[in-house]
C-alpha cells in the first residue's frame, strides 16, 4: 500500500530567506551544527521538564542524549535526539513557517547590505534552515513523546515541502542532512568534533558520535561523548574565557554577532543562585513588539523554562542569559513562580546585576577596543543606548524600585551640542542662577531645536533637553526631579525666570500697555484659546502656545489619540512677544475683520512652529496668501 504524501507551500518567501542565509553566512556555515544541536537540546529540555510530572513519557528510554550519525556511503549527517518529538501539525507549523515575522519588503532591504544581513539573520527564526548551508535536501523524521505515530518532513528548499507518515522505533527527532559535495568534510570525525567543541561544549546533554578505534589488527566503531556537558555558568569566573562567553551567547541567543557585555554572578546566603546575563550588540527588528524574556530559568541545572518573565521585568527583555536557582522546586509552575518569595528575590538580583553592568559601561566612557580586527575608539554605553535606550525609558515609567538608578542612565539630546547627555552632566553644567532642568518635547529633533518656547532660555545660556520620543514626557512626569532640581517644560506654565526689579517693572509696564490687545485677541480667538497674555518666553517669534503648568501637553494628547484613546481637547494659552513687530502692528489695527484674520493667522502660525497642523489648513493658507498679496 502506497503511503499518502502531502505537499505544502512554505508560509514565507522561502527562496529569498534561504538565499539570504546561504549567501550572507556562507563563510560561517559551520554554525548549522550549532543550531541543530541547540534545537535538539531544546527538545530534550522540554521532555525532561514534562517528565517531572508525566513520568511515563520516558518509558524505558531514560538516557537523554543527542547523537550525530555519519553515513559516508549515503552522504548524510544525522542529528538525532530522543527528546519530546513533534506531531504532524507541529512539524508543519515549526518547519513550514519561515521567518514568521518577516516580510518581502524587509527581506529586500536586508539583502542590500551584507553586514546588516549578518547582524539580523539570527533574529528571523531561521536557525533550522541553516541546515541548507551544507545540505541539498533535508529529511526530518519525528515521533511525539507519548504517541505511536511518526511523521516525515522532506524539503529541497525550493518553495515547498512534503509530509508523510513514517516509522520510528521511539520518541524524538532525526534531522537527516543530504550533504552538498563541498560539505562532505562533515562526514569526517574531526571537523564535527571541532564544531561541537567550539559551539556546543556547554550543552548539558551528552552529544555522542560513533568514531573508529583501533583494537589490535581491527578497527571498530564505538560511541564517544564529544562535549563536556558542563554548564558554563557553574564554572568560576576566572575559568571562563571571553571567547567562551561569546560562543556561549551565540548558541544561547541564536545570534550571529558578539554580545556587547556580560555579567557572570553567584549569589550566596539565604537564597543561592548563579547566572550569566548578556547584553546583545544589536537589537532585533521586533524589539518594540516583542514581549518575551530572553533568560532561561534552571533549577539545580535542570531546565525549567526559556521565557522566564517572572524573574525578568518586561523592560529588560533585551537581556539574554541563564539563571540557575538552588531554592525553587523542580516541578515549579508559572503560577507558583508568580507567588513565590524566592522568585521575587531572583528578579531583584537579575535587575540589580543588569543595572550594575550598565552603570559600569556608562562609567567606562570611550575606550579603545578591537572592532572587526582593528583598534577603534568606542563608547559601549552609547552603543547600547542606541539599540536599547527606549527600554530603559519603559523601566523608568513602570518600575518604581529601579527608577532612581535608571534615571542616572538616561541619555538625551540637548541644546548644548549634538551629543547625548545624562541628567547628572546637565546639572553639573547649570549656571548658578538656574533652578530647574528645562526640556522641550517635539516630534523631531529639528522641530525641538527650532521651538519658540526655548528662545529666552537659550538667550540666558540655559541648556534645554530635547525630547523626541513619545514616552519622554511621561518619563520626566514620573521622575518629577533629579538631584533636587525639578523638571520644567518650556511649553507649560510661566517659566518664572530670574529677573531684576528693573526687568519686573518693564514687564509689568508692557502687560499694562498690551492689555487692550490681549483682550481683543482673547475675544477673537475665544473658540481656540483659554487666554492671551504677554510673555518673556520669546525673543524672536511673535507668539507661542503653552499649557497650564500641570496640564497635559498637546503632544501627549496627540500620542494618546493616535493610540485610540478618547482625549478631550484642552484650550491652551496664547503668549505674545510684546517687542515683536507683528504684535506692535496688531496694536494699531483698527479693522476688526482684519484683526480677527491676523489673530487667527498668528494662532495657526504658533501651531505650525511646534509641529502641529492647523485645524483648518485651507483657511490658514488663504489668510497667508491674502497677507502676502497685500505685502
Amino acid at each position: 500500500m502506497t503511503a499518502t504524501v502531502e505537499k505544502h507551500v512554505f508560509q514565507a518567501e522561502v527562496n529569498e530567506v534561504l538565499s539570504l542565509v546561504v549567501n550572507s553566512l556562507y563563510s560561517h556555515r559551520e554554525v548549522f551544527l550549532r543550531e541543530l544541536i541547540s534545537n535538539a537540546a531544546d527538545a530534550i529540555d522540554q521532555l525532561n521538564f514534562r517528565s517531572l510530572t508525566e513520568h511515563a513519557l520516558l518509558g524505558d528510554d531514560k538516557e537523554l542524549r543527542i547523537e550525530l550519525i555519519r553515513d559516508d556511503k549515503a552522504g548524510t549527517l544525522t542529528i538525532r535526539d530522543n527528546g519530546v518529538g513533534m506531531t504532524r501539525d507541529e512539524m508543519i507549523g515549526n518547519l513550514g513557517t519561515i521567518a514568521r515575522s518577516g516580510s518581502k519588503k524587509l527581506m529586500q532591504s536586508l539583502s542590500a547590505e551584507q553586514k546588516k544581513d549578518i547582524t539580523l539573520i539570527g533574529q528571523f527564526g531561521v536557525g533550522f534552515y541553516s541546515a541548507f548551508l551544507v545540505a541539498d535536501s533535508v529529511t526530518v523524521t519525528s515521533r511525539k513523546a507519548g504517541s505511536d505515530e511518526a511523521w516525515q518532513w522532506t524539503s529541497q528548499a525550493k518553495g515547498d515541502f512534503e509530509v508523510q507518515k513514517a516509522e520510528r522505533a521511539g520518541r524524538g527527532t532525526d534531522v537527516i542532512l543530504h550533504l552538498k559535495d563541498d560539505a562532505k568534510e562533515y562526514l569526517n570525525e574531526w571537523p564535527v568534533r571541532e564544531v561541537v567543541g567550539k559551539y556546543s561544549d556547554f550543552v548539558r546533554w551528552p552529544i555522542r558520535m560513533e568514531v573508529e578505534r583501533s583494537g589490535g589488527d581491527e578497527k571498530k566503531l564505538e560511541w564517544t561523548t564529544l562535549n563536556q556537558a558542563r554548564a558554563l555558568w557553574t564554572r568560576a569566573k576566572g575559568d571562563v574565557t571571553d571567547e567562551q562567553h561569546r560562543e556561549f551567547y551565540k548558541a544561547l541567543a541564536h545570534d550571529w554577532t558578539d554580545p556587547l557585555a556580560w555579567t557572570h554572578f553567584k549569589v550566596e546566603g539565604t537564597h543561592e543562585l548563579t547566572g550569566l546575563l548578556y547584553v546583545p550588540g544589536k537589537a532585533p527588528f521586533d524589539l518594540v513588539e516583542k514581549r518575551k524574556s530572553g533568560v532561561k530559568l534552571f533549577v539545580k541545572r535542570v531546565f525549567i523554562m526559556d521565557d522566564a518573565q517572572e524573574i525578568v521585568p518586561e523592560w529588560l527583555r533585551f537581556v539574554k542569559g541563564v539563571v540557575d536557582s538552588e531554592d525553587l522546586p523542580l516541578n515549579v509552575s508559572r503560577e507558583i513562580l508568580q507567588k513565590d518569595a524566592t522568585t521575587r528575590f531572583i528578579k531583584k538580583q537579575v535587575v540589580g546585576k543588569v543595572l550594575s553592568l550598565l552603570e559600569e559601561l556608562a562609567a567606562e566612557g570611550e575606550t579603545e577596543r578591537e572592532v572587526d580586527g582593528e583598534k577603534q575608539k568606542v563608547d559601549r554605553f552609547l552603543q547600547f543606548w542606541g539599540e536599547f535606550g527606549r527600554l530603559l525609558k519603559e523601566g523608568v515609567y513602570h518600575d518604581v524600585d529601579a527608577r532612581d538608578r535608571l534615571s542616572k542612565l538616561l541619555r538625551f539630546r540637548s541644546t548644548k551640542d549634538d551629543g547625548l547627555h545624562g541628567f547628572a552632566a546637565y546639572v553639573a553644567r547649570m549656571p548658578a542662577d538656574q533652578k530647574a532642568i528645562y526640556y522641550v518635547a517635539a516630534d523631531s529633533l529639528a522641530t525641538a531645536k527650532a521651538s519658540p518656547h526655548i528662545e529666552a532660555l537659550k538667550k540666558r545660556s540655559y541648556e534645554v533637553l530635547l525630547l523626541t520620543d513619545a514616552i519622554d514626557e511621561w518619563i520626566v512626569d514620573a521622575l518629577r526631579q533629579f538631584d533636587d532640581k525639578p523638571f520644567v517644560s518650556a511649553a507649560k506654565g510661566a517659566l518664572d525666570l530670574p529677573e531684576s526689579d528693573e526687568q519686573k517693572q518693564a514687564k509689568e509696564a508692557k502687560q499694562k500697555e498690551l492689555a487692550p490687545l490681549t483682550e481683543r485677541m482673547q475675544k477673537a480667538l475665544a473658540e481656540q484659546v483659554k487666554s492671551v497674555r504677554v510673555t518673556d518666553r520669546l525673543t524672536d517669534s511673535p507668539a507661542c502656545l503653552v499649557n497650564d503648568e500641570h496640564g497635559m501637553s498637546a503632544r501627549q494628547e496627540r500620542v494618546l489619540r493616535d493610540a485610540g484613546h478618547d482625549v478631550p481637547t484642552q484650550k491652551r494659552i496664547l503668549e505674545l512677544n510684546a517687542d515683536h513687530a507683528v504684535v506692535k502692528r496688531l496694536q494699531g489695527l483698527a479693522d476688526e475683520t482684519a484683526f480677527a484674520d491676523w489673530s487667527a493667522l498668528l494662532y495657526d502660525q504658533a501651531l505650525v512652529a511646534e509641529g502641529t497642523l492647523p485645524a483648518d489648513p485651507a483657511a490658514f493658507a488663504r489668510r497667508l496668501t491674502a497677507l502676502m498679496s497685500k505685502a
